[in-house]
């Protein structure tokens, strides 16, 4: 009698345990099922749900919270590309639309400049150039910029050297560098770094990041390339804290508070170096500011 007792309780506990194995292997496969699910629903633009094949109440529960957190994140990627899309569309208009009357005002102050002119109206006119000067880097930034965000030309792939096209890209701003009393400490490997690049999306990053330098360096400057190919432009930034390096690549984003530049120079060549599929970071140390660049 005792005996088939316990036979029956083992037998009874035997199906609690197997129904309990079959809903956790249910559980299981719903919970994979809304892992994948989400992870292709994020990666393809598409307003399919997550369906689960439980008839668990929690799970589907769960799936349809998560098909409604789906939903809100279209809606709010939707509108990110919509403004987006604007903001690139305003920046080229007004890129173009700058370029016309400062053409204007050029050809103006010139027929100025050959007229007779008293000292304080020569000082007004040199100031005035000034300001059209700055307007003019101004404009080709935003220029520069709206050539990015427009559709994609191909790149023109070659084997470079990175050293040759440093040493161009220096000797070039050399005027600029002088100006601002600043001599750069140039270390160039002797080796011959070769990458397979577009060699004007390679000038204009070392463009940007030498004219960064000329704007905000104290007079040093040093530039290095190593034999590993990783190049680093470094310069004192003492003022400069964590949460503004951080920034440095973000579109608009400028230290300077008079706003003599766009802040679009280091975005412009972050731009560039990925399209290349290389990686650019900005580092700070012991009140130094260091970019780096890696192909």
């Amino acid at each position: 009698m005792n005996l088939h007792w316990l036979w029956g309780v083992v037998g009874i506990f035997s199906v609690v345990i197997l129904v309990l194995l079959i809903k956790l292997f249910l559980l299981r496969k719903a919970a994979k099922e809304i892992q994948e699910g989400f992870r292709d629903r994020l990666t393809a633009d598409t307003n399919t749900l997550i369906d689960v094949s439980t008839g668990d109440k929690v799970m589907r529960s769960l799936a349809a919270a998560v098909n409604r957190e789906l939903a809100r994140l279209r809606t709010q990627r939707r509108l990110y590309q919509h403004a987006d899309t604007e903001l690139k569309s305003a920046i080229t208009n007004i890129s173009h639309d700058l370029r016309t009357p400062l053409t204007a005002i050029y050809a103006y102050l010139a027929l100025l400049e050959q007229e007779e002119k008293s000292e304080a109206a020569g000082r007004y006119l040199e100031i005035i150039r000034g300001r059209a000067d700055l307007l003019k880097t101004l404009t080709e930034e935003l220029f520069q910029y709206s050539v990015l965000l427009s559709p994609k030309e191909e790149l023109h792939i070659e084997p470079l050297s990175l050293g040759e096209v440093l040493t161009e890209s220096i000797a070039s701003f050399y005027a600029p560098l002088k100006e601002h009393s600043i001599t750069p400490d140039i270390h160039i490997t002797g080796e011959t770094v070769l990458r397979s690049l577009d060699r004007a999306a390679l000038s204009r990053i070392f463009s940007n990041l030498l004219g960064n330098a000329v704007k905000y360096s104290r007079g040093d400057l040093e530039i290095t390339l190593s034999e590993s190919g990783e190049i680093t432009f470094s310069n004192s930034a003492p003022d400069l804290d964590e949460i503004e390096i951080g920034r440095l690549f973000d579109r608009f984003y400028t230290v300077d508070s008079a706003r003599k530049s766009t802040g679009l120079g280091l975005s412009i060549a972050r731009t560039l170096v990925e399209q290349m599929n290389g990686k650019i970071w900005a580092e700070s140390k012991s009140g130094r500011l260091a970019v780096h660049i890696r192909f």
